[in-house]
């Protein structure tokens, strides 16, 4: 209570927001409170559905100074409800359609109006104007008080005598005066739908969290009707009280009756959703669900931090004096949290150690003040945080920054009209140019009120008065230099101590067409393919302009081109207008200009060439090794890094077409041998071992670096793997079982197979018809001994152990053998047939390929094979002898892929031809096996990791060319194959 007698020196002052249009105010010497201007509406102030027994009130804060007597009341204001809205039908026209058959006193529903008032001022009655005897009306309340009417038929109805019914009907409300409307209500009358739909719930309730995703399902209606065909299909709309908010919120799916949430939901700005829906069949009888959707809450709101001043803050400071007591009220605070129960509980501290503290004064309020007294000399300001804390999990927070300035006697700075001055000049100005006035006040008097002006940093291009606070430009502008300045303004005055403050100054530089636009370069060069399209993007020019706006915007044109090329004028691209032929025109070459749209507009010019390139279409050719079913022997002794094979091949391309790369593809899983990608040379990478002993089959891929694609070929190299060569016979006979394993794979397992099978065969049969030879050399020994001479003896002895010893003639034949290995023909390319230059290019060798069987492999795996290819009529050898079977076609390079088998040629049955197309990989196979020998051509398709599809063979007639051509250039470029001999074989 406040004593007696200081009624009289009582201030009363209403707490509100900076920037707040009340509602009502008080008196400050009494405390009366009064109304405003500002219309107090309960629908605006308590928007959405209200209920008879619903309270619409605001509150307000007044404090009672001063500070001695110091008290904080809350007052609530309750606002009651005027008739001031007339309640109104969704529609001003009503279309509501019956059947013909609708039995006496069958009801129809109306839309109902509504009203935003409450209690009695809201819908009242509904009257029924001019129904013509053949409707009535009548009103059914439901339990939330709505009041729903509804059309009852009074008398037959015959759609044949009378189709449709016009009439009115009129709602009013319960207000003082009261206040109506009315709608036209315009029956129809329709052919018979005897089954209305039906809810399988008529009430449903659910919750959904209010950070539930857009499209998350909220509910499945589900309503059946008993009618067949068109009769029975239903359609889900939201009945006319739903709300337009609610309904931006919730998606209803007209066919299956799904809701889905639509828009983000907000359980702060509405917790409950109430839908009506109807399910109709096309009848005038639709069914009707209510549905409660309930938003929960999820800690999704900070808290939130009203900081209202009780001592009014300058541009967000608060001024004391350091003569103000303890206790001094600074400011109210109140926290609040949207969110309910645990995630609403909020916690208020200063975040650090200040000479002012937070006391409570109501829930959720505190009165900052003043803890000690403060020392203007010790510190004259004080930044700190007041930070609100929820308890939700997890925690969120909110801050608020208070800005306390002591001073003396001096208590206000001065204060510029506008806190952020913003400023146009034209570039290439003329100095000493006037831009503004500046001006700031001071609500002091005297000398504390005289103001002087001072320039900032970086304002080196401004000149302002001291005094006038005229504000001049002492330099000429370049917008393309410095498009903005941002300087500071400080208004000072002349108490003791000065007080000042400052105004952010923004100075936009304006454009004026001074620069000419800029290629970026002064010569453009692009090259194309030669087969490329007309109307095909040949190139981009590039051009800037260091202007701003339509001093900007460059438009390019053609100068001296005869309708050759089409350029865009916007984007720079350039198309061709025409097909380019390298072979009529290699280049072309002409200007193109830039104008920008300034006025006057500035232009410049550049230099265009178009250079025609050729197109990668040639495939590498193997040169060696010359053939498929040849090998290499590799000793176990053979040191890491030594070259044990080589490949070497040749492309008919120019320039970085006919730049080769050499990679092993396949066979090389031991990681025991290595090629360099240049040279093509195999190295081995570590020394043999005696598990490495065996045939190992290399797949070397030979790739171009072509444009505007790499073509490549495949070749076979095989590396026999132990101290000599043994039975060269038995590694031909390996090396042609190894064609039936597809290229993709290792032939480790299928060689072991051979090796471990018919070489442990034979050595076994070589073993036993030894062993049994010297038993029969020695029981002839024995019995001729008996008669013969020591001498007769020793010498058949000694022919026994020759017998027995066959090993020291291999040794020779194996000596021999490798000095026949160090000859050129065996390191060098060697044709063993008749000679390069004695081929027969034009005969036209016999394929064993069919249409039906493209895969390699089955078909080297035929039960019935065929020859690869047929020798010459004029070969003078019997037939017999030259009726080999062959399973690997000899003499064949996989030079590329064909998508698909050519038709069988007209003149022949027995010949396919394959189409020419890209390399995707092949290999390179010779062999010895006729005297006269033809080189054919097998082209296959084999994409990566698969075994090549070949499409048929074709004879190298059409290669003869070509290939002397590269054998010349192999030749040249080969400078380590000094001797190059063409062998021949009769």
């Amino acid at each position: 209570m406040l004593p007696l007698g200081t009624s009289a020196n009582l201030v009363y002052r209403l707490v509100s927001k900076a920037g707040d249009n009340p509602l009502v105010r008080v008196l400050s010497s009494t405390g009366e409170i009064f109304t405003t201007s500002n219309r107090i509406d309960r629908e605006k102030l308590c928007p959405g559905p209200s209920f008879e027994d619903s309270e619409c009130s605001f509150e307000i804060e007044v404090v009672i100074l001063p500070n001695d007597y110091f008290r904080l009341i809350k007052i609530k204001i309750v606002v009651k409800d005027t008739n001031d809205n007339a309640p109104m039908f969704p529609s001003p026209v009503i279309n509501i359609s019956i059947p013909e058959n609708t039995l006496i006193n069958s009801r129809f529903a109306i839309p109902s109006a509504t009203d935003p008032d409450t209690g009695p001022n809201s819908v009242h009655k509904y009257e029924l104007i001019n129904g013509q005897s053949a409707f009535g009306l009548d009103i059914v309340e439901t339990p939330e008080g709505e009041k729903w009417p509804q059309l009852i038929v009074q008398q037959n109805l015959d759609r044949e005598q009378k189709d449709t019914y016009v009439m009115k009907i009129k709602v009013e409300d319960g207000g003082s005066p009261q206040k109506s409307s009315t709608a036209i209500l315009q029956v129809t009358v329709t052919d018979v739908n005897d089954n209305r739909p039906v809810f399988k719930e008529n009430q449903i309730d659910v919750h959904i969290p209010e950070n539930s995703a857009i499209g998350t399902s909220v509910v499945q209606l589900l309503a059946t009707d008993a009618d067949v065909g068109a009769n029975a299909e239903i359609r889900y709309v939201f009945g006319t009280q739903v709300s337009p908010a609610t309904k931006r919120l919730f998606a209803l799916n007209t066919t299956s009756g799904l809701i889905t949430v639509q828009r983000p939901l907000d359980r702060e700005e509405t917790a409950i959703h109430k839908l009506s829906v109807l399910a109709s069949d096309g009848s005038s009888s639709p069914a009707r669900a209510s549905v409660t959707i309930n938003v929960t809450d999820v800690n999704d709101n900070p808290p939130n931090i009203d900081l209202r001043y009780i001592i009014s803050p300058i541009n967000g400071t608060v001024f004391l004096s350091e003569k103000d007591p303890i206790n001094t009220k600074i400011a109210l605070i109140t926290v609040s949290d949207k969110d309910t129960d645990i995630n609403g509980k909020v916690i208020c501290f200063i975040e650090k150690d200040v000479p002012f503290h937070l006391k409570a004064v109501y829930d959720n309020q505190y009165l900052l003040e003043t803890s000690a007294l403060l020392d203007y000399e010790g510190t004259k300001e004080y930044n700190f945080k007041i930070v609100a804390s929820d308890s939700g999990k997890p925690s969120l927070n909110q801050t608020a920054l208070v800005r306390v300035r002591l001073e003396d006697e001096n208590d206000n700075p001065p204060i510029f009209t506008q806190p952020v001055i913003e400023l146009a000049v034209m570039e290439n100005n003329k100095r000493d140019l006037f831009l503004t006035t500046l001006s700031a006040t001071d609500e002091d008097s005297g000398k504390n009120a005289e103001i002087v002006y001072q320039l900032g940093p970086n304002a080196s291009f401004f000149d302002l008065d001291r005094k006038t606070g005229v504000l001049t430009a002492s330099r000429v502008f370049d917008r393309e230099d410095q498009d903005r300045f941002l300087f500071t303004i400080t208004a000072r005055d002349n108490g003791t101590p000065p007080l000042q403050t400052q105004a952010a100054v923004i100075v936009t530089v304006l454009d004026e067409n001074d620069n000419n636009p800029k290629f970026t370069h002064n010569h453009f060069q692009f090259f194309v393919s030669e087969n490329l399209p007309k109307y095909s993007t040949v190139g981009v020019i590039t051009v800037t302009d260091s202007d701003a706006g339509e001093n900007a915007a460059v438009s390019l044109n053609i100068l001296n081109d005869n309708e050759n090329f089409i350029l865009d004028p916007y984007s720079g691209v350039i198309k061709s207008n025409v097909s380019f032929d390298r072979e009529q025109q290699s280049s072309y070459t002409f200007d193109v200009r830039a104008v920008d749209s300034g006025r006057p507009p500035c232009s410049s010019a550049a230099k265009v060439t178009i250079n025609v390139i050729d197109v990668n279409d040639n495939t590498p050719i193997v040169i060696y090794p010359p053939s498929n079913t040849s090998f290499k022997l590799v000793p176990l002794s053979s040191i890491p890094g030594s070259v044990v094979a080589e490949v070497f091949a040749v492309d008919g391309d120019t320039g970085m077409n006919a730049e080769l790369k050499y990679t092993i593809v396949s066979g090389n899983n031991k990681g025991l041998f290595r090629i360099d990608p240049v040279t093509g040379n195999i190295t081995l990478e570590e020394k043999p071992a005696v598990t490495d002993i065996g045939l190992h089959r290399l797949v070397v891929n030979i790739s171009d670096l072509g444009y505007p694609k790499s073509l490549h070929t495949l070749v076979l190299v095989f590396l026999y793997v132990n101290d000599t060569v043994g039975n060269s016979t038995l590694i031909y006979d390996l090396i042609r079982r190894t064609m039936e394993t597809p290229i993709d794979r290792n032939i480790g397992e299928s060689s072991e197979t051979y090796q471990s099978g018919d070489y442990l065969t034979i050595m076994i049969a070589f073993v036993t018809g030894a062993f049994v030879v010297i038993i029969v050399i020695f029981v002839t020994v024995l019995l001729r001994c008996r008669h013969a001479s020591r001498f007769k003896a020793a010498q058949r002895k000694k022919q026994g152990a020759e017998w027995m010893s066959p090993n020291t003639e291999n040794k020779q034949n194996k000596k021999k053998k490798r000095k026949k290995r160090k000859s050129p023909k065996t390191c060098r390319p060697s044709w063993r047939s008749r000679g390069l230059d004695a081929f027969d290019w034009n005969a036209t060798p016999t394929t064993t390929f069919k249409p039906s069987s493209p895969d390699l492999a089955r078909h080297y795996k035929s039960a019935s094979p065929q020859s690869a290819f047929h020798l010459k009529a004029d070969t003078p050898v019997s037939v017999k002898k030259h009726h080999v079977i062959q399973e690997l076609p000899l003499d064949n390079t996989f030079v590329g892929g064909c998508d698909t088998l050519s038709k069988r040629s007209s003149t022949s049955s027995d010949h396919f031809s394959a189409s020419e197309c890209s390399s995707q990989g092949g290999f390179k196979t010779k062999g010895p096996m006729h005297t006269r020998q033809q080189v054919a051509v097998l082209r296959c398709m084999a994409p990566p990791g698969t075994t090549p599809t070949c499409s048929g063979l074709r004879n190298a007639r059409d290669e003869k060319k070509r290939s002397e051509n590269l054998l010349l250039v192999f030749l040249e470029k080969r400078s380590r194959l000094t001797t190059w001999r063409l062998r021949r074989e009769d």
